[in-house]
């Protein structure tokens, strides 16, 4: 594809080692490695601090979600060194063009969450009314934190599926239908259980691989990670800091809280709804507007 020539430097210094035993096994040394390592570190953490076992566990405080964000720090260690032993090439290898990612990185975030805030003017997709603010002082005192955290995390996550997985396929094979799509497998697969409901799930992870798409195309125009990483960036600063469902896991860090079920109903099985609903759609058309936001924000 014409758009896609900046993705060939990028691709480049994978070529050296494409072969796909090596990818198959720089790819299972990663998921093994960060499993132990993240592993590690709870079990440091629940003896260190057992009083707070429950509270990590459920991810719904503030602390307990800034430290399962900034364990990711784990995840971009890991594929650092398994890159460097199975490949022999280093993190800068990873992020493509240095010129670019900075600045794209900057612009796809502002980009992103002017989009963002834009639609929440012309089509609020959550009730306003229902919601209860947190204390403003307190969230501004911790969100450089939650922003620094947030970047952990989606730069980690960038490197790993645009980054690793995205080079190594694409270094063997040409087609953007085998290196677009094979690492968004990967990367939606690792959603499935955030769902509560079949339906749910599946949705869930329907959006991701779109993401996963929009996300390998921003990487493939630019030839770096900034624009996707920015991307994400935006994209999880409105999922995480800007609306929750009051103590529902992943809300700690969020503005606005929403209610949520009485606890009673909470274990009650949901009745199974349709994986495509005009709610889905319009998840959907959201991610691909904020795409294309994206796209423009970084034009040269």
């Amino acid at each position: 594809m014409n758009g896609y020539h900046p993705h060939e430097a990028h691709v480049a210094p994978a070529r050296g080692s494409a072969a796909l035993l090596h990818t198959i096994v720089g790819f299972c040394a990663i998921e093994f490695l960060y499993g132990l390592a993240r592993d590690a570190l709870d079990f440091a953490a629940f003896n260190l601090m057992p009083v707070a076992v429950g509270e990590l566990l459920d991810r719904v405080s503030a602390a307990a979600l800034l430290y399962d964000l900034f364990a990711f720090l784990l995840l971009a260690a890991v594929v650092v060194l398994v890159v460097r032993l199975v490949h022999r090439r280093g993190l800068a290898s990873l992020l493509g063009d240095r010129r670019r990612l900075w600045r794209d990185g900057l612009r796809g975030t502002l980009g992103g969450v002017a989009l963002f805030a834009a639609l929440e003017f012309v089509m609020p997709w959550w009730d306003h009314g229902a919601a209860t603010r947190q204390s403003l002082a307190t969230w501004a005192q911790i969100l450089p934190w939650a922003l620094l955290a947030l970047l952990v995390q989606t730069t980690a996550e960038e490197i790993f599926y645009r980054g690793y997985l995205q080079q190594q396929i694409a270094a063997r094979f040409a087609s953007p239908l085998v290196w677009m799509t094979v690492p968004n497998m990967a990367f939606a697969a690792v959603h499935w259980f955030n769902g509560e409901a079949f339906a749910d799930s599946v949705q869930y992870v329907l959006w991701a691989f779109a993401f996963g798409l929009a996300a390998s195309d921003l990487t493939a125009r630019t030839g770096s990670l900034g624009a996707a990483i920015g991307f994400h960036l935006a994209n999880n600063i409105f999922a995480f800091l800007i609306v929750g469902e009051a103590e529902r896991m992943d809300s700690g860090l969020a503005l606005f809280l929403l209610p949520s079920l009485p606890e009673g109903l909470l274990d009650v099985p949901a009745p199974p709804g349709p994986i495509l609903s005009l709610a889905f759609g319009s998840d959907l058309l959201i991610l691909a507007l904020a795409w294309l936001a994206v796209r423009v924000a970084i034009r040269r």
